[in-house]
């Protein structure tokens, strides 16, 4: 697993919630006692899938340019 700072991982969690919000399907396959017990949150949900690293989101960091002397 990539080592997220705290600031991308929660760019990535709160993007997919909104993602899954707005209808998006689910990656990762639920009961129904399960999406109870977690009351149907998006924010959850994108957590647990964020944990097992199933979120086809991808963070890009510019890396600084090289200066020759």
């Amino acid at each position: 697993m990539m080592n997220y700072t705290k600031y991308e991982k929660a760019r990535i969690i709160g993007a997919r919630a909104l993602q899954l919000a707005m209808g998006a399907p689910m990656l990762k396959k639920w009961s129904k006692e399960d999406l109870e017990k977690i009351n149907y949150s998006p924010i959850e949900i994108a957590k647990s899938e964020f944990r097992e690293e199933i979120i086809p989101i991808t963070i890009r960091r510019p890396m600084p340019e090289k200066v020759e002397d």
